[in-house]
């Protein structure tokens, strides 16, 4: 009876580690929108944050390898265990009592939607099974072997998630230096097909980072979240979103990018093509009409923007 109890709850404890390193792959890929929160808390800023996320994904990793092994339990594993999901549900609170219940939390990444509400109490389930495993289980003993068992765990962890999604040193290398695109965007298309928003005419005057993006398209909300932040650090920034899709596909939009207060407006069909071309996220940087820059969304560097705002 007693090792049947000790194989249950060795199950139970593979199953939480199991948990823990679903959700650090689903961070992995894509794990821009995760760099993206520590900017939006304010934790770092955007060179640091791709090492920030790498080694919160590593520390996921680690905690669930522990849990499927049963090693160190009650001295170190769960304890590590339960402070992260303090931690996350912390965040968690915070975000609701910002935010509110709307969109994605980002626990299983882009892989699994989850709203805060609907996270916060998966954690706090987590925490109750974890109290339940520290009292009535004590996982297997590897004797002397264990401590050196988890330091090469914690190397292993720190590394993985660096070589499967290296960090590009030049991340944020600067895309003005490439030559200029110097084409002009008919806005007249955008002035006439446009609805739901018409957008102001003064588009064709100055500097403005206009973004093309479908509603449904999973990089396009990756830049949304993206322009959402730096809009965050810096207001005066002049971002402009002109959407494709079904406009009963917004409110889902909007809940996830938590961008409905940056200027935007929807275009459909061929308009859209005729100016945004087939590949999406399209960013352009348009100065009185022209196109001076078109730049991706992983390149795309607040300095670097301020940078050409700023030149006459």
């Amino acid at each position: 009876m007693q090792m049947l109890k000790k194989i249950l709850f060795s199950i139970v404890s593979a199953l939480m580690g199991g948990i823990f390193i679903f959700s650090a792959y689903t961070k992995l890929y894509p794990i821009e929108p995760f760099e993206y929160t520590f900017v939006d808390l304010g934790l770092s800023n955007w060179q640091l944050a791709p090492f920030i996320a790498r080694l919160l994904i590593a520390l996921e990793f680690l905690i669930g390898v522990l849990l499927i092994l049963n090693i160190l339990l009650k001295k170190f594993t769960y304890k590590l265990g339960i402070i992260t999901l303090v931690v996350f549900c912390i965040y968690l609170i915070l975000q609701l009592l910002i935010s509110g219940n709307k969109g994605n939390c980002g626990c299983f990444g882009t892989t699994i939607y989850m709203s805060p509400l609907k996270a916060l109490l998966k954690n706090i389930a987590m925490l109750a099974i974890f109290v339940g495993l520290y009292i009535y289980h004590e996982g297997f003993s590897f004797g002397k072997f264990s401590k050196y068992i988890v330091v090469v765990l914690i190397v292993i962890s720190i590394a993985l998630p660096f070589i499967l999604n290296p960090v590009q040193l030049n991340y944020a290398e600067s895309y003005l230096n490439k030559p200029e695109n110097n084409f002009n965007l008919p806005l007249d298309t955008l002035y006439d097909k446009a609805y739901l928003n018409t957008p102001s005419k003064t588009l064709s005057k100055g500097k403005h980072i206009i973004l093309f993006l479908s509603l449904t398209c999973s990089h396009c909300r990756i830049a949304a979240k993206k322009i959402r932040t730096i809009n965050k650090l810096n207001p005066d920034i002049p971002f402009y979103m002109v959407l494709n899709g079904k406009e009963e596909k917004l409110t889902e939009f909007f809940n996830d990018t938590h961008t409905e207060n940056i200027g935007h407006c929807m275009l459909k069909g061929q308009s859209f093509i005729y100016l945004a071309g087939l590949s999406l996220p399209i960013i352009y940087l348009v100065n009185n009409s022209v196109v001076e820059h078109q730049v991706d969304y992983i390149h795309l560097d607040q300095k670097e923007l301020e940078n050409w705002l700023a030149k006459p």
